[in-house]
């Protein structure tokens, strides 16, 4: 699948997302993970569990960023930024202004980290998004080592950026979803 979005899409109607007090607070006694993923699965329930263009018209840049980060996230975890551009969110994650947008919450060196997967991205995204068998897929991991340094950064300061995350969002709220009683 590839995804390629613009995070600066002019939004005609905006959709409501929602998240009740009670499964937030089960969520925050749970840790910063359960947390992020309360507002990450609201915010996919309120559009269908579709991340497309047009249900991205419908959510703030705040909203897009977090699902953004939840998918740069899920995949680097599971097998690094080879195979997040192997399976198409390289224009999702390196095409949009994540990176500046991560900035602005304050997250400089995952900012600085996105930047420097994009330049990798930019000289091998053609090869890594080609179609492949499993054997030659494995193989990617040792065509690019570029990529190594890369996710072992992610992986060393994943909790400390989740960490950071769960509390932009606790300090903006209101910019991600409205809570119900």
């Amino acid at each position: 699948m590839v995804i390629t979005i613009s995070f600066c899409t002019f939004v005609a109607v905006m959709i409501e997302v929602t998240i009740s007090d009670s499964v937030l607070r089960k969520a925050a006694g749970e840790g910063m993970d359960a947390f992020v993923g309360a507002f990450v699965s609201a915010i996919k329930e309120a559009i269908g569990g579709q991340l497309t263009n047009e249900t991205l018209t419908e959510l703030n840049s705040d909203q897009i960023t977090l699902l953004a980060w939840d998918q740069l996230h899920e995949e680097v975890m599971d097998g690094g930024f080879v195979q997040l551009i192997h399976n198409g969110y390289g224009p999702f994650i390196f095409k949009n202004p994540l990176a500046k947008a991560l900035k602005l919450w304050g997250m400089r060196d995952l900012s600085k980290l996105i930047y420097d997967a994009h330049s990798l991205y930019v000289k091998y995204h053609e090869p890594l998004e080609r179609d492949c068998t499993d054997d030659e897929f494995m193989a990617l991991f040792e065509q690019y080592p570029e990529f190594d340094d890369l996710d072992d950064e992610f992986v060393e300061k994943e909790e400390e950026w989740t960490e950071q995350i769960a509390r932009y969002i606790d300090e903006h709220l209101d910019r991600f979803a409205k809570i119900k009683d």
